[in-house]
């Protein structure tokens, strides 16, 4: 069962974004995901809150390959970094319908 990432990110300090990227993209690739969308042109049109600077969403072909990704070696210390130097919310969503 596929699987997508959900991120709202808002840096804190740009230090770990020039390196993060490039790697970031191989290891999401290495692990079989996919960007659906990375960017900063989003609104909010429902609800309240504070708005995050990026939004993010990847697919995945499993839960475990986007679990593999997230404890992949070579990814962690990218990953410290920007926890570290952002706000991040990441959210792993099943891709089904429950109310079909």
């Amino acid at each position: 069962m596929a699987y997508y990432s959900v991120l709202e990110v808002t840096p804190t300090t740009d230090t770990w974004q020039a390196d993060y990227v490039p790697v970031s993209n191989r290891i999401v690739e290495k692990h079989g995901g996919k960007y659906v969308a990375r960017t900063v042109n989003h609104e909010r049109i429902e609800g309240s809150g504070t708005e995050p600077a990026l939004r993010i969403i990847l697919w995945w072909p499993s839960k475990e390959a986007a679990i593999a990704f997230m404890n992949d070696p070579e990814y962690l210390p990218h990953l410290k970094a920007r926890t570290e130097g952002s706000i991040s919310d990441h959210v792993l969503i099943e891709a089904k319908d429950d109310l079909a």
